[in-house]
């Protein structure tokens, strides 16, 4: 993919609020051999993060270079609930990324200032071009175009190949902001990484 901006909005990539539509001279064609997103469909009840970071670790023995953030589980909070945590693929640090909210709450735990405070630096870091970003979730933040959106979009922009999983809830949103530049993959580590070493021999 070339570096581009499509019209927010459009079906065929991932909205900016300015930018060229595909086909348009120095745009991003939606023709590419390998779809440079990709998406883990998940049930709600369905762990991806183990599939997610055994697909990193084999891409890297490999010696592919990797960033972005794999999930894991805390210790119990206030609340009685398991914090929710993002390890760094590169550096393995961890951040906190839910709040309490109280033992019988239902509300949402994730904590937007949380996000937001390691998506700047991650912003930064794939500057450096990594050949795979992997992101734990598109979820309820990346949906209302928070989260990780911009990464996303940067990422997009940079050609960079990106590698992430969604709940059914969300696959709308998701299939409003990939369009035709995204496939979607069953949870399946084989399949995974076939569509990985593809899209990363296709870069």
């Amino acid at each position: 993919m070339t570096d581009a901006h499509v019209k927010p909005g459009d079906r065929n990539g991932p909205s900016q609020t300015q930018g060229l539509m595909p086909g348009e001279p120095g745009s991003i064609s939606a023709c590419t051999d390998v779809p440079r997103l990709a998406a883990v469909r998940i049930a709600d009840d369905t762990p991806t993060d183990c599939l997610l970071e055994r697909v990193v670790r084999t891409l890297q023995d490999e010696g592919s270079t990797v960033a972005g953030f794999i999930q894991r589980q805390g210790c119990q909070d206030l609340s009685g609930h398991a914090e929710m945590l993002l390890e760094e693929i590169c550096g393995g640090q961890r951040f906190c990324i839910s709040q309490p909210l109280g033992k019988n709450s239902r509300g949402c735990r994730l904590d937007p200032r949380a996000i937001a405070d390691i998506a700047g630096p991650l912003l930064e870091a794939i500057e450096s071009k990594p050949d795979l970003l992997v992101l734990n979730r598109f979820g309820k933040g990346e949906s209302e175009g928070q989260g990780f959106r911009t990464v996303l979009e940067k990422a997009f922009m940079l050609g960079i190949p990106v590698l992430t999983s969604v709940k059914q809830a969300y696959v709308p949103a998701w299939e409003a902001f990939a369009g035709d530049f995204a496939v979607s993959l069953p949870p399946s580590r084989e399949t995974v990484l076939d569509w990985s070493r593809r899209v990363l021999g296709s870069s």
